[in-house]
């Protein structure tokens, strides 16, 4: 949703005076002497400050005794929040610059105060030790929310949780010390931590402390160990912790704990699945917030326009952003960024949300925090509200740069505007449906209730109403549906009924298919993903998705299929980028480069990244072939361009998993024959491939033949993300029973001295796939060389073509009344061979012959060259392109093989037959 150009959300550069600040005001009364250093600090920026050349300059008390840390702190927040009140309100300073330094100084004060505490401690207590490891301990200090994301507030409490690696004990080191569990000696650390930070003294405090979001909340523990955080997690841990968790920052402790801390939360906040059950859990805890502040509002109406948490206010901009980490920050970990505004700016590139919403998005909350630290900067205090003083709200308006307080609630309902449309466009409950009649919708839930659930059918106008009535009670009748939660079995109830009226106007706008075979479909994909309540919240939340799920089923047996395998591709419906992508090789290259790199090390989540992208990539082509947008040789182009893709990924990636691999880069390449060497790949095509090597290393030829056999695995292996491709091997050198990868050497031996003629054959439609292009240049020389030989003497190539195509007439027999467009007399395989036997008798001749064009193309050219008549030769083109048409139909409704009627395709076939005679004679 697009909202009208909002005003500027940084306050223009007209100084206004710190003085407007009460809490500066008074903090230099008390020492006037303090003008100086703020005059000193405020020449540069704060984000980069020495912070402890600033902390030693504040404990410096003349010729006394250093002032203790816990006071120099003090005065150093002190100092700092002055001066970023001057840079700010003279418009020296940006958000960016006041929440870094802040945060900093957060940081800063925890890593200093918990030094010099953990050092008393270990004096009076000894060292903290692991029972397991016998390691020492050391604390970890998570800061969450803003801190956590680098964006504190300049009144801000901050919100930590405490965390030691493992339960144990302290080992004294000197005579006099107690010992302590590592449980109770990290508490009372925790304690320690939270009073010289917290506490309020004559200098104030350095920050106000909030421990509440530690599991179990008020009632846990003040320090947990990492056993005890993982237990908590997965057993109680709620949803709304998610949240939370996301922006958990180690701002202490060692690398090693940071690391299996942050392995424990990750899969606690990221699903690996895209979770789009979050959305309503976000609602929920929304509405729980919204009826709060109303209720606050309500007993005290001069507390209104809560900046953070009012309607429209921080709070909905930070749930925006976070949405989309936890519905898909399982599997993007870009979007793990803690930063609210770092994960929007990154949403329009990854489609999720578009540029100029972002960059209102940003502009708003800009001026959302810029409003809320002026209204902190009047007394130090943490607030979010507008104050209920008059003239305070025109200092806090001036403070933005604005005349009075008029322009400044002006500006501010525009912003809050803007974000509270956006946030409804993504959380506004989407359950119910237009389409629904309420005196029948609920039928549909009920199975026995036979005649109401075909009345609802009858009145969406269904072809066979009873029929559709007797196939959605035996869905409802399924055990997995009966045993499911009431919850889940409303929300696909609601699902069915939403679903209902889209198929009937489906079935209106493509007579293609029929309702019943749309609506078992759609049936037996749902019963299928019915407990995975993410793909429900999907589509629920998204209407618009459902509908494009009916219209993708209506016109494809296929493409149902392969949706209710992988679900997962749901998410590639939300918009309409599937329909508007174009297919771009190289940059799929650098996508799939980067996702591998993330999951180095992870052989099992690489083996998903690159099944979850070919998966994706086929589906954006399908939707556009399903549209009519690409023609069956365009769509048999990018598929094999596609194949090429993955095979040269799993080339590199498997490469790396070789434990005594002798070079960084394997010379090594796949070779493809059949429908991937003639760049004519299908949907569910094999690869037939055949592996080739040149390297003098002795070891060579054995790591080799490993890579090939985990190239092999990583491509037919199941995992929870399906199949890449079946691998056929069986067109290497001497078959079945020849090595697995053959050096380019051996290789060109055999093609000259060994190789049968079906297998120079398959050479005319060979190409070089991926790996060492050294390699694939020369087998490219080689195949030429083949190809352009002499063929065998008189008529023995002739002879040895019909014998390999009678075996294979004997193997695939006609069958009365139909007709194989593959193997049947007229058809492809005819067409193949014409041109494969063309090829080997006039190449030597005609060298333009052993391009890898295609069979349509190379029957042209040999019109073109005399060696069959032009004009024949333009018909079986035309009838090799009928026929995989038709082929690629057949399989889009799910055909498994591809019979036709013979009359559909007699005029195709009789063309065939003719040039076949023609050549061979029969």
């Amino acid at each position: 949703m697009h909202a009208q150009p909002l005003p500027s959300a940084t306050p223009p550069s007209i100084p206004v005076d710190a003085s407007t600040s009460r809490f500066h005001q008074r903090w230099l009364g008390a020492e006037p002497d303090r003008q100086a250093k703020i005059d000193a600090l405020s020449r540069s920026s704060l984000a980069g400050a020495d912070l402890a050349t600033l902390l030693a300059q504040e404990r410096a008390n003349g010729d006394g005794p250093v002032l203790p840390l816990a006071r120099g702190m003090r005065r150093l927040r002190n100092l700092l929040i002055a001066t970023l009140i001057r840079r700010d309100l003279e418009g020296l300073a940006d958000l960016d610059e006041v929440v870094t330094t802040v945060t900093r100084l957060a940081d800063f004060a925890i890593q200093e105060h918990l030094a010099e505490l953990d050092g008393e401690m270990r004096a009076a207590h000894g060292v903290p030790t692991g029972h397991e490891s016998g390691q020492e301990q050391q604390l970890i200090v998570l800061a969450m929310g803003k801190q956590g994301g680098f964006e504190l507030n300049v009144s801000s409490d901050i919100d930590l949780i405490f965390v030691y690696p493992e339960d144990g004990d302290t080992v004294p080191a000197a005579p006099g010390q107690r010992s302590l569990s590592n449980h109770e000696y990290f508490i009372r650390l925790g304690k320690k931590l939270i009073a010289a930070i917290a506490e309020i003294t004559e200098d104030g405090f350095t920050f106000r402390v909030d421990m509440a979001l530690r599991p179990n909340g008020g009632s846990g523990p003040l320090a947990a160990s990492l056993g005890m955080v993982e237990q908590y997690l997965i057993v109680q841990g709620r949803e709304w912790e998610r949240y939370a968790w996301v922006k958990a920052r180690a701002v202490t402790g060692r690398p090693e704990d940071i690391a299996a801390l942050e392995s424990i939360v990750r899969p606690f906040c990221f699903r690996r699945y895209l979770d789009f059950g979050v959305i309503d859990a976000i609602r929920n805890m929304h509405a729980q917030i919204r009826a709060e502040v109303n209720r606050q509002e309500r007993l005290h109406p001069d507390r209104s326009h809560n900046v953070k948490l009012g309607r429209g206010g921080i709070r909905e901009i930070e749930f925006l952003a976070q949405v989309f980490q936890l519905i898909r920050g399982g599997r993007d970990a870009t979007l793990r960024d803690r930063s609210t505004r770092a994960t929007l700016r990154q949403l329009p590139d990854k489609g999720l949300l578009a540029p100029e919403v972002v960059e209102q998005l940003l502009a708003s909350y800009t001026f959302l925090r810029n409003l809320e630290h002026r209204l902190q900067y009047l007394d130090d205090a943490q607030t979010h509200t507008l104050p209920p003083n008059e003239d305070d709200r025109t200092v806090v308006a001036r403070m933005m740069g604005l005349p009075d307080t008029a322009a400044l609630l002006a500006q501010l309902d525009g912003h809050r505007r803007f974000v509270a449309e956006q946030f409804d466009a993504i959380f506004a409950d989407k359950s119910g449906g237009d389409d629904i009649d309420p005196d029948t919708s609920n039928a549909c839930a009920d199975p026995d209730n036979h005649e109401a659930i075909e009345a609802r059918f009858t009145s969406l106008g269904y072809d066979d109403p009873g029929a559709a009535a007797r196939r959605l009670i035996a869905t409802w009748q399924a055990p997995r549906l009966q045993s499911m939660p009431e919850a889940s079995r409303q929300r696909l109830v609601t699902l069915i009924n939403a679903a209902l009226p889209l198929i009937a106007r489906a079935a209106e706008q493509n007579s293609a298919g029929s309702q019943i075979g749309t609506l078992g479909r759609l049936l037996d994909f749902l019963e299928a993903i019915a407990r995975r309540s993410a793909y429900l919240s999907l589509l629920t939340e998204y209407p618009h998705t459902l509908e494009r799920v009916i219209n993708m089923m209506h016109a494809s047996a296929w493409a149902a299929t392969f949706l209710t395998l992988h679900p997962i591709l749901l998410d590639e419906l939300l918009d309409d980028r599937i329909r508007n992508a174009v297919f771009d090789p190289a940059a799929l290259v650098l996508d799939l480069d980067n996702q591998l790199a993330a999951a180095d090390g992870d052989t099992e989540r690489q083996l998903d990244i690159l099944r979850e992208v070919h998966h994706a990539q086929l589906f954006h082509l399908l939707a556009q072939d399903l549209a009519g947008d690409l023609t069956v040789e365009r769509l048999a182009d990018h598929l094999s361009a596609l194949a090429d893709v993955i095979v040269a990924a799993v080339i590199k990636a498997a490469w790396q998993t070789v434990a005594k691999r002798h070079r960084d880069v394997p010379r090594f390449a796949v070779i493809a024959y059949g429908k991937l060497g003639g760049k004519e790949l299908g949907y569910v095509s094999d690869l037939d491939v055949i592996f080739l090597f040149d390297d003098d290393d002795q070891d060579a030829p054995g790591l080799y033949a490993k890579l090939a056999q985990r190239f092999i695995t990583w491509m037919t292996s199941h995992t929870s993300a399906g199949i890449l491709f079946d691998i056929d091997t069986a067109l290497r050198p001497d078959g079945a029973s020849g090595m697995l990868v053959s050096s380019v050497q051996a290789f060109e031996r055999y093609q000259h001295n060994a190789a049968w003629v079906w297998e120079h054959q398959a050479l005319t439609r060979a190409r070089f796939c991926a790996g060492d292009a050294d390699i694939g240049r020369r087998f490219e020389a080689i195949r030429c060389d083949v190809l352009r030989a002499p063929p065998v003497a008189g008529d023995e190539l002739k002879r040895q073509v019909l014998a390999m195509r009678n075996k294979m007439h004997e193997a695939y027999p006609s069958r009365p009344g139909t007709f194989d467009l593959k193997q049947d007399a007229g058809g492809m395989i005819d067409i193949e061979f014409i041109v494969q036997y063309l090829v080997l008798q006039h190449a030597r001749n005609y060298p333009q012959l052993t391009g890898n064009v295609g069979n349509i193309a190379l029957l042209r050219l040999s019109g073109e060259l005399g060696l069959i008549d032009p004009a024949l030769a333009g018909q079986v083109a035309d009838a090799y392109r009928a026929m995989r048409k038709l082929q690629h139909q057949l399989r889009l409704q799910g055909g498994e093989q591809s019979r036709v009627d013979p009359l559909r395709v007699a005029v195709y076939a009789h063309c065939v037959t003719t040039l076949w005679r023609d050549i061979f004679g029969q």
